[in-house]
């Protein structure tokens, strides 16, 4: 479901005159905003990280170095 889908589901708790005070969606509509926004977060630290110009490092050789450092992975 798309982020505009999953905002109309939405519904508002409104004060005595008429302002928005809070939202309420289902549970199921939350944990999709949830992962779209995890996965958003998760573009943005890749985004970044490319940007970094670091060489990759392959996963098997990462998990040796920090096996080796004491790092449970």
């Amino acid at each position: 479901m798309s982020v505009a889908e999953l905002v109309k589901q939405a519904r508002f708790v409104i004060d005595a005159n008429g302002d928005k005070k809070a939202v309420v969606v289902d549970w199921a509509i939350w944990e999709e905003l949830l992962t779209l926004l995890e996965d958003l977060e998760d573009a943005e630290e890749v985004h970044r990280l490319r940007e970094f110009k670091e060489p990759a490092v392959e996963w098997n050789i990462a998990k040796q170095e920090l096996c080796a450092a004491g790092k449970d992975v």
